[in-house]
């Protein structure tokens, strides 16, 4: 279907200087909403690596540049931004309905974000050869649980956007399909904001200090 994307025949989306009640916007506030509280996670998990983050908490293990390889995560960052950028085409499809090109968009974010989660469950194996483990240090308590608590939230997001996707085939594109659309762009680039921080914080810094 071409042109302007409608809700089952109702008025178009983003139509501009609409003043009728918006029910997509009204349930993407109420996601924002939950966006704060996960972002405060985060910022614990950030504030207790940063108190951690020091040699006296290796417990004579491996520490910072033992471990960590921002060349290797640089890989990571590419795959994630990739993924988000074919998400936010998808996301511009679905404004004008194109359902072909917005489940290809989705595809490819999907693709792109399982190479994510594989190059990190490939880093944390090798942390367990390496015989640095979760349980090793205060150090690298703090790092497994930063790393693998935003790998949880982009393993909750490929399982989302699959289900999404048999949604957009299935029920095309109602109300509340763009609504749960809209809201997994916003979780999906915070996931991307979230990795941005921990590259640059956890392993560029991680490699000077």
């Amino acid at each position: 279907m071409d042109g302007p994307a409608s809700l089952q025949g109702s008025r178009p989306l983003w139509h501009s200087g609409e003043t009728l009640h918006d029910p997509v916007a009204t349930k993407t506030l109420g996601f924002w909403l939950y966006m704060i509280s996960d972002a405060l996670i985060f910022a614990g998990l950030f504030a207790t690596y940063a108190v951690l983050d020091q040699k006296m908490n290796a417990a004579g293990g491996p520490y910072g540049a033992q471990i960590l390889h921002p060349a290797a995560a640089f890989w990571q960052t590419l795959a994630v931004f990739g993924s988000v950028y074919a998400y936010s085409m998808a996301t511009v499809a679905l404004k004008y309905a194109h359902r072909g090109a917005m489940l290809a968009g989705m595809a490819v974010a999907f693709v792109l974000g399982l190479v994510f989660l594989g190059l990190e469950i490939h880093d944390f194996l090798d942390l367990l050869a390496q015989g640095a483990p979760w349980t090793r240090s205060g150090f690298l308590a703090a790092f497994w649980m930063l790393i693998a608590t935003h790998g949880a939230h982009m393993a909750i997001g490929l399982l989302w956007m699959a289900v999404m996707m048999v949604q957009v085939m299935v029920l095309g594109v109602t109300t509340d399909v763009v609504t749960r659309l809209l809201n997994l762009r916003l979780f999906w680039q915070f996931q991307a904001a979230v990795w941005v921080c921990v590259y640059v914080f956890v392993y560029l810094r991680g490699v000077i200090v």
